[in-house]
């Protein structure tokens, strides 16, 4: 998957995200209990988009989020909705490949697993940046099939399969002790501990 092509993608959605972006409150808040996002903590948003994650994140009162993408003009974007917010931070980058100065409690990548080519090395990576006995969690706010389905579409070319929840499990087993797999017919949820 050629990465220029996944941030061209993206930088050509980004200036209609919000509006073409369903939300489902419920779906969030199951996503973020899993992955133990709570007060006073620090977050690392992989794959952010426009900061979609980031009022619940201010809602469950963080102490830091520093959310990453790939796309400039997604960043560009999150950066206009929550430049006031001393404790959110921006970066344009490859999380598979940028070395992160810190160590954060949580890592979430919502809605956006499928778009990294090289999971091994996305795993190894953020294992880095992920404080011993922090939690990483993997999720989306649709079923697997779903996903696939819509991924079939424009998205094809930027898009890998969605690994059934068991498998993307093992995957994860070699940098993380998995714990919470959810795989239904409106969310999927790996989540797992350093």
């Amino acid at each position: 998957m050629d990465k220029k092509a996944v941030s061209a993608f993206f930088d050509s959605l980004a200036d209609s995200w919000d509006n073409d972006m369903i939300k489902v409150q419920w779906k969030i808040d199951k996503i973020l209990d899993v992955a133990e996002v709570t007060e006073g903590k620090t977050v690392l948003d992989v794959a952010c988009g426009t900061g979609v994650l980031i009022p619940d994140y201010l809602r469950r009162n963080v102490k830091k989020c520093v959310a990453v993408d790939i796309s400039e003009r997604m960043i560009e974007i999150a950066k206009g909705k929550f430049s006031q917010y001393d404790n959110v931070g921006f970066l344009c980058a490859d999380a598979e490949q940028y070395e992160f100065s810190e160590k954060f409690d949580f890592i979430v990548i919502y809605n956006a697993f499928p778009h990294f080519a090289d999971r091994e090395q996305l795993f190894k990576n953020l294992s880095k940046c992920l404080k011993n006995g922090g939690r990483i969690t993997i999720a989306h706010g649709m079923s697997r099939e779903a996903l696939i389905k819509h991924h079939s579409g424009s998205a094809e070319m930027i898009s890998t399969i969605l690994p059934k929840a068991e498998d993307l499990a093992k995957i994860m087993k070699a940098y993380f002790n998995t714990d919470t797999i959810i795989s239904t017919d409106e969310i999927y949820i790996v989540s797992g501990i350093k």
